[in-house]
């Protein structure tokens, strides 16, 4: 599979997507826990979806604390 960093999809750019897959991986930080970025977020997430991807969302610190579990997660995602 062959991810894609920083592409634009409409109006946002995803943190990572493979476009095959169309898988959308997103990595947020603190910021994305206010209501105003909550609110964005699943707007946007809304969006993508109905353009037929799947949106994976993990939070910076469980990437450090659990990078296999987040692999896993990706994995079981992926076709």
């Amino acid at each position: 599979m062959r991810f894609r960093r920083q592409h634009p999809i409409g109006n946002f750019i995803v943190d990572f997507v493979c476009l095959d897959q169309k898988i959308i991986i997103e990595l947020d930080g603190d910021q994305h826990g206010y209501p105003m970025e909550k609110n964005q977020d699943q707007e946007r997430t809304n969006w993508l979806q109905q353009e037929g991807f799947k949106v994976l969302r993990f939070w910076n610190n469980e990437i450090l604390q659990n990078l296999e579990g987040v692999l896993d997660t990706i994995g079981e995602n992926c076709k």
